[in-house]
């Protein structure tokens, strides 16, 4: 299976809602972006954490390096269906990805139970370190969301995101289920990523200007732990 190992870009985040939505897409198409090849797909992510959630709790602390780990299935996998496992890391606002192609039982077996990588490479090797030095990784949050992709025609290295009806739990944390859980965002709004290793074309500059649309720092993975943290405290108060 052909895909691309590493990444090494700007991801810039924004929270739309739908008349905004409909008039960067529109700006979009007339820039010379469309839809890629997907379409509109679910992807589904196993976010793997400590049990006392070190990753994430780092990460909200919003320091100049961060990192976590993450199995993504970008259809309702079986046991042979291909998952990728990935080391996403941020520092000083550039954003390195590393991943691999596995069978959802390898990469489950390799996290869960001690296997080894089926191959040898640089990033089997990153990941390995990853797993040694946190140890006692597990399974943390399911997340999964409604994504449209838009590629360019001009410059192969822009790309925007749409994530809608994102949806977590931290029970069946498994890529075989189906998608449920508790909604992240308010209703009707989008989470949009622009994603370049260089600058944002000036038409988008522009519409984003026009819309009062502003970037914002937002983690699918850190919004949903802090609603976890609140609901788990409104619990304790009613103990």
């Amino acid at each position: 299976m052909e895909y691309q190992k590493m990444f090494e870009r700007y991801e810039i985040k924004y929270l739309v809602n739908k008349r905004q939505r409909e008039a960067i897409e529109a700006r979009m198409a007339a820039g010379g972006m469309k839809p890629d090849q997907y379409g509109r797909h679910t992807i589904r992510n196993i976010y793997f954490d400590t049990p006392s959630y070190i990753l994430i709790r780092e990460s909200m602390e919003k320091p100049v390096y961060k990192e976590k780990l993450r199995m993504r299935s970008y259809c309702l996998a079986s046991e042979e269906s291909p998952v990728f496992l990935e080391l996403k890391k941020k520092f000083q606002s550039i954003v390195y990805k590393r991943r691999i192609c596995l069978q959802e039982k390898e990469a489950m077996d390799y996290m869960l139970r001690g296997k080894q990588l089926p191959e040898e490479s640089q990033v089997g090797h990153e990941l390995d370190y990853f797993k040694e030095f946190y140890r006692s990784l597990r399974p943390s949050m399911f997340l999964a969301y409604d994504r449209e992709a838009h590629a360019s025609f001009e410059d192969s290295d822009l790309r925007v995101t749409f994530d809608q009806n994102i949806l977590w739990r931290t029970r069946d944390m498994d890529l075989k289920k189906t998608v449920y859980g508790y909604e992240l965002l308010p209703k009707g709004y989008s989470l949009m990523e622009v994603k370049t290793s260089g600058a944002i074309p000036l038409w988008l500059v522009e519409v984003l200007t026009e819309q009062q649309v502003y970037k914002t720092s937002f983690s699918k993975y850190g919004h949903a732990f802090q609603t976890l943290m609140q609901m788990q405290g409104r619990r304790n108060n009613h103990v």
